[in-house]
């Protein structure tokens, strides 16, 4: 694979993301992912567990016959972090490292990405849209006996293509044991013919933010690769005149140009990035996470009676089996476990302007599957409906601000489903809100004021964003 110019590339992104599309409107894309919704049968039943096919309870957990794709697993965690030193739960073990990526090319100029429309057993509505190639090891090296997914030859090296971004990105934290995806954007050239098979689609930057406002139409997957995307980095002086310009032309409203700015901004920030570095790596030095397997069997408050996994309380999260029958897969039937939420969550940023420059109040938080013990997360990060009144089992900080927010304050709300693949209909909402003067700069030790165009820096390395706070990015537009 080739590379090009970094600048170029950040450049030919930012353009993508403020341009509304060369093909087809955002209002037309939602009536064909009605269609694609209509078009396609898929059944999806709950089965107990242990009457899974090709998956059995051996040696104290739940595994694939082919020793592939993943198991369920009991884990025991010990920490110094919060106000619980010790806990037992299930958790996801998928060592493998999978492909999560997009091609995509210039049409009059401007970067599209071709997209798919894609069924997961798990989605709340059937069809969600998702990148070009989403699959596990276990996918395309076709241990289910399946097709190759469409396009994989682009991403092995088959096929010359221009790298645009590589990397190794975490997923929950909460639920996988260390797992990580390499996110990757391929280009091919303008002069290519690349057929678009059924089901796939060109859409811009731009188009796939504006479609973010809208709930559950974008994976998790999807959401997780842009996140990765950089803008590039401007001086003042450059800034200023590209605010005239969008003033003069009426481009942006107030909040996009406010979103832009702090996304385009090298030098106006709170803390410098070295600042923040000594931050993660202090928390990080002072936070313990000792993680240790254990049978399910041997899981305190837990229980497991061939039916489901689930906690003695019938809260956080349980394990179910499913039967999945879809027409369009590599694979048209299968069973497997997944996790299913005891109840939706809330996941959001706190906003503050700054020295004139928006900043997102970004916290370091433990979660018991994570590769390097803190990951930087959204300001507030609930995966369960524990955080309502009287559930809670802990303090949770400035939860306040997002649950009795004013309307005139909420930059964007929309309820967004976790990864379908694995998880069974599991929707949170995301919630990004703007606090005032009265709010303080000077936070909690394990939180701390970025901008965006710093959060994305960190993007860049592997193991500083979680995926609640990759999400949360993908979703902020610049029109």
């Amino acid at each position: 694979m080739k590379t090009r110019n970094v600048e170029d590339t950040q450049f030919d992104f930012l353009v993508s993301a403020l341009h509304h599309g060369s093909f087809i409107s955002t209002s037309d894309i939602l009536a064909w992912m009605k269609e694609q919704n209509e078009r396609v049968n898929s059944e999806i039943t709950q089965i107990p567990i242990s009457k899974l096919k090709d998956w059995t309870y051996k040696d104290d957990r739940i595994r694939h016959k082919s020793g592939k794709f993943y198991s369920i697993d009991g884990i025991n965690i010990k920490t110094n972090y919060g106000i619980t030193p010790e806990w037992d739960q299930p958790i996801i073990n998928q060592p493998e490292i999978g492909f999560l990526g997009f091609i995509v090319k210039k049409f009059n100029g401007v970067v599209h990405f071709l997209m798919q429309a894609k069924i997961e057993p798990g989605n709340l509505n059937i069809v969600q849209l998702s990148p070009t190639l989403q699959a596990t090891r276990s996918n395309y090296t076709r241990v289910h006996n399946g097709v190759a997914p469409n396009y994989l030859e682009y991403f092995t090296g088959k096929m010359p293509v221009t790298k645009l971004v590589d990397q190794l990105q975490s997923e929950q934290g909460a639920r996988f044991l260390q797992k990580r995806n390499r996110n990757i954007i391929i280009e091919v050239a303008e002069n290519e013919d690349i057929e678009v098979k059924e089901n796939f689609i060109w859409v811009t930057l731009g188009q796939i933010k504006e479609l973010l406002r809208y709930p559950n139409i974008i994976n998790m997957d999807t959401r997780t690769v842009i996140s990765c995307i950089k803008f590039g980095n401007y001086s003042e002086s450059t800034l200023r005149l590209l605010s005239v310009f969008q003033n003069h032309n009426k481009l942006l409203t107030s909040k996009s140009e406010s979103f832009l700015y702090s996304v385009l901004s090298a030098t106006n920030h709170l803390h410098d990035t070295q600042d923040i570095i000594q931050w993660i790596s202090a928390l990080k030095f002072k936070y313990e996470l000792e993680v240790s397997k254990i049978g399910i069997s041997e899981m305190t408050c837990w229980n497991y009676d061939g039916d489901t996994i689930h906690h003695e309380d019938n809260k956080y999260f349980d394990v179910i089996g499913v039967n999945v029958q879809i027409g369009n897969r590599e694979v048209v039937a299968w069973d497997q476990p997944m996790v299913r939420s005891a109840q939706e969550g809330v996941m959001g940023f706190l906003v503050k302007k700054i020295n004139g420059i928006y900043h997102f109040l970004v916290q370091a938080k433990l979660e018991s599957g994570n590769f390097d013990i803190v990951e930087m997360a959204p300001t507030v990060q609930c995966l369960t409906g524990n955080y309502r009144t009287g559930e809670n089992e802990y303090s949770i900080p400035y939860l306040e601000y997002f649950l009795g927010a004013k309307t005139e304050n909420i930059w964007y709300s929309t309820h967004q489903s976790e990864e379908g693949g694995r998880f069974f209909q599991e929707q949170n909402l995301n919630l990004i809100v703007e606090v005032g003067d009265e709010f303080p700069i000077d936070v909690e030790e394990n939180y701390c004021w970025m901008t965006l165009n710093q959060m994305l820096s960190f993007v860049t390395y592997n193991n500083y964003l979680n995926i609640a706070a990759r999400s949360l990015l993908s979703a902020i537009s610049f029109y």
